[in-house]
């Protein structure tokens, strides 16, 4: 209701929720329908070709499950993806250590696809999972968090890239 009261005085445009279920979010846009108020635009979760595995800290809630890329995209809901190179994960060489959140056989292999398709089309394996992040078929606003200038020049390269649907597929595992 607060938020709506701003919105029909004109400060702001739209707005959304970070960390909530799908569920919590379908409600809140319900009690909105429903009361005729200004309902949620936009939802800030977690999105990566990289998989979550444990929160990197608590309350956080990521939408890269099939279930949520499915309402997202029959939903059109726009996301705001935070974590979207998963801290780094796809810019680590070799063996080393790994973030926590993200360090599973599935994901290493998600990596291992990235370094070869990188290769492939000429650009760093971070470039690679940005670019996956904006070649879902739902509209898509990746926060990104580099720490170095290579990282965020590599970042920016993945709005060239073009991932084809079969290539996502293929680096999702799912081929």
């Amino acid at each position: 209701d607060v938020l709506d009261e701003h919105a029909a005085a004109g400060r702001i445009r739209a707005f959304g929720a970070s960390n909530w279920s799908i569920a919590r979010f379908e409600e809140a846009k319900e009690y909105a329908a429903k009361h005729g108020r200004t309902g949620f635009a936009i939802l800030s979760n977690n999105f990566s070709l990289a998989r979550m595995l444990e929160p990197p800290w608590p309350g956080c809630v990521s939408a890269s499950d099939p279930d949520s890329r499915q309402w997202l995209t029959s939903r059109r809901v726009p996301l705001l993806p935070w974590s979207s190179q998963a801290q780094g994960f796809f810019a680590i060489d070799g063996a080393g250590n790994f973030p926590a959140s993200w360090h599973s056989d599935d994901n290493v292999e998600r990596r291992e696809r990235a370094r070869i398709l990188a290769k492939e089309k000429g650009v760093e394996p971070t470039t690679i999972a940005l670019a996956y992040v904006l070649a879902q078929p739902f509209p898509v606003f990746p926060i990104i968090g580099p720490a170095t200038m290579r990282e965020t020049a590599s970042s920016m390269e993945a709005l060239t890239v073009q991932i084809t649907p079969e290539e996502a597929e293929w680096l999702n595992l799912e081929r």
